[in-house]
């Protein structure tokens, strides 16, 4: 694969975590401190801070670095963290993506140029124009659905041949591409990339394709039964993978319920971890799908009945 210098190989339930609030918008550092710990316990193989759950499109850039900076600090080396440092100009992304590395992060996670929604090419120059520019582990991110964007296995197969470019996250929820990714890149040469899920309902699915883990929502609230599903997948026990998953399905679709993060800020909120803390044009949970929400709490196990 493309080279990842020292870094260890990153791979299991890795939780796209929320970034906690308090109820006048203010980032909730102490409560973000008790996340990052809680998923330390519970088993969770890595941390993306500040990605499309961590509410980044909301956040300026002293506290984009601040969070991914207190997140490494808390987790001190116990647990893999990838920076967020997605944006739909290069130049942009390129100077979040050197600052998280001076910050010390594991790795980087870039999703698609959004909005502009630039050609093959350009999401091709985009990508390697960033891995040349800073010497840090780059993992693409293709989730069409939100960034209306959407690249091409053809596109992802050239970016594996650059170094410093080391996996995606596939948020597309399509077995079948996915699964014709992953034996495009294993036939490469230099041995291809590693690819994650993006999708929590489908991702034990992935894994038993090939895939290395999944980069999770529904880890937020069940970091216990996430890492437990991507590991025995990944050991190749498909048939307690799904009976696993089963457990937390109803979780995987409530969570979706409105725009992430609406839904799994308010879980968590159900569950006492954090506040209601979100900043517009993000807005609490609307009441119809509260009880909802409480309901696959109970029924996933996350809270008692």
């Amino acid at each position: 694969m493309s080279s990842q210098g020292n870094t260890p190989r990153i791979q299991g339930s890795i939780v796209a975590i929320i970034t906690p609030m308090d109820d006048n918008g203010k980032v909730d550092f102490e409560a973000l401190t008790r996340l990052v710990e809680w998923h330390i316990a519970e088993g969770t193989d890595g941390i993306v801070a500040v990605g499309t759950t961590g509410e980044s499109a909301t956040l300026d850039v002293v506290e984009h670095a601040s969070v991914i900076e207190h997140v490494i600090r808390v987790a001190a080396r116990r647990i893999a963290i990838i920076a967020g440092t997605g944006a739909n100009s290069t130049r942009e992304a390129i100077e979040l993506t050197s600052t998280a590395k001076k910050l010390g992060a594991d790795a980087a996670l870039l999703v698609t140029p959004y909005y502009n929604k630039p050609t093959q090419e350009g999401l091709y120059r985009h990508y390697r124009a960033i891995a040349e520019a800073v010497d840090l582990p780059q993992m693409l991110y293709n989730v069409p659905g939100r960034t209306g964007v959407d690249m091409h296995n053809d596109t992802v197969v050239r970016l594996a041949e650059v170094d410093g470019i080391v996996s995606i996250k596939d948020a597309t929820g399509d077995l079948v591409r996915g699964h014709e990714l992953i034996t495009r890149l294993n036939a490469l040469p230099n041995g291809g990339i590693d690819v994650f899920s993006g999708d929590d309902a489908t991702a034990w699915q992935l894994i038993g394709l090939g895939a290395k883990g999944n980069i999770s929502v529904t880890a937020n609230v069940a970091p216990r039964a996430m890492h437990d599903i991507c590991r025995v997948a990944l050991e190749g026990n498909a048939v307690l993978a799904e009976q696993l998953n089963q457990k937390i399905a109803s979780l995987h679709q409530i969570l979706f319920c409105e725009s992430n993060p609406i839904p799994v800020k308010w879980a968590l909120h159900d569950m006492g971890k954090v506040s209601l803390g979100l900043r517009l044009p993000l807005t609490v949970l609307a009441s119809e799908y509260q009880a909802q929400v409480h309901a696959a709490l109970v029924e996933s196990g996350v809270l008692p009945r």
